[in-house]
């Protein structure tokens, strides 16, 4: 049977895993011919970018590769088990990259691309961004996450709570807190 023509049912993929844990190279392309698909767009919802979220599927399917024979059907089904590994490699992904510095980067890079902007602008916006920045840094890691991602990568507070798998209250309160702070030290750098 060709991965073509398999479904993507939780017995599929109990018996896809059960091979991948003996090592077998081919129920492994057929599992990420059949799995990889929906796991990629749960990976590309809590990045929001196609290439790290490609990234984090590779990664995640070395991983499945790795622990397949911990998988027990008892416990979860198939499809749960490889998105909670999507899942936690996108989010160790989050806490890696710097939001900040990458995103005032493709500003940049898009005001750039927007036409010749003289070098009073782009020393401006620079410098702009350096104190925001510097400020984002003051920020608790937590207060600093939840804002890049509600003010850089445009998440409700609903979908920062999911991608951090904290209350939505916490969110709130989070960024609440970070964008109070935000406003003392950028107010104070004026």
């Amino acid at each position: 049977m060709t991965a073509n023509t398999r479904e993507l049912t939780p017995e599929t993929l109990a018996v896809l895993l059960e091979r991948v844990a003996r090592e077998d190279a081919a129920a492994l392309r057929e599992l990420y011919d059949i799995a990889a698909p929906k796991l990629f767009g749960l990976a590309l919802r809590i990045l929001s970018k196609h290439e790290w979220a490609e990234e984090v599927l590779q990664d995640s399917f070395v991983n499945i590769w790795r622990f397949a024979g911990d998988y027990r059907r008892g416990l979860s089904a198939p499809m749960t088990w490889m998105s909670a590994i999507v899942r936690n490699r996108a989010l160790d992904h989050l806490r890696r990259v710097d939001t900040q510095e990458t995103e005032w980067s493709d500003a940049l890079d898009d005001l750039v691309a927007t036409g010749d902007p003289d070098p009073e602008a782009l020393s401006a916006v620079s410098m702009q961004a350096r104190l925001l920045d510097g400020c984002m840094q003051q920020l608790e890691p937590a207060q600093r996450q939840a804002v890049a991602l509600a003010y850089l990568r445009d998440q409700s507070h609903s979908e920062i709570a999911e991608t951090l798998t904290v209350p939505l209250g916490t969110v709130k309160s989070w960024i609440r807190r970070g964008l109070a702070k935000l406003k003392s030290c950028l107010g104070g750098a004026r």
